[in-house]
């Protein structure tokens, strides 16, 4: 079980350090987006890459902070019968949940993405419009890396829930490491 420990420990801290980094983008993001409306509107000019670079600030920063989101619980969740659970019934829900949903989404994104993605590195596929940013390839690209990281955090989240059943958690939610706390 100390293995366990261990791997949910190490996985969670990766995804909490991916999210804290890639958080940062929406200032960039905010930032890029308010250039591309003060030189339409305020001088009646555009530039395709201004605008293009929204489209992979925004991506990047939703793509890559999944994981983190889930880490954090800050997903949508239908409380009805999980808020009134005791923590280990909580855990046994979340365990299912990974198991039939997460880790086989997952999977099946990564299965059926690698061609797509893979293609576009083989031609090195350029801007989404002409003039704009030549690394399509690299936008595409998030959507493994998404599934990837969300992978990751499922089985933080899988071995959390198995510590919380053995009684060597309080609780399998994130931070909550005391037994009985």
């Amino acid at each position: 079980m100390r293995a366990v420990a261990l791997i949910g420990s190490t996985l969670d801290r990766f995804s909490d350090l991916v999210g804290r980094v890639v958080m940062w983008l929406a200032v960039l993001l905010v930032l890029a987006q308010f250039a591309v409306v003060l030189l339409r509107y305020g001088f009646s000019t555009s530039l395709i890459q201004m605008q293009e670079s929204v489209i992979y600030l925004h991506a990047t920063l939703f793509m890559l902070a999944i994981a983190y989101t889930m880490l954090h619980e800050g997903h949508v969740r239908v409380d009805i019968l999980y808020a009134a659970a005791s923590p280990k019934r909580r855990a046994a829900i979340d365990l299912a949940g990974v198991l039939l949903a997460v880790i086989p989404l997952c999977l099946l994104i990564l299965w059926t993405c690698w061609p797509f993605v893979a293609a576009s590195w083989r031609i090195r596929e350029g801007a989404i419009a002409y003039g704009g940013i030549p690394f399509q390839y690299l936008l595409k690209s998030l959507i493994p890396a998404m599934a990837g990281l969300l992978l990751l955090q499922g089985i933080a989240h899988l071995c959390r829930c198995i510590l919380t059943l053995a009684g060597l958690r309080g609780d399998h939610r994130a931070g909550r490491t005391v037994a009985g706390a």
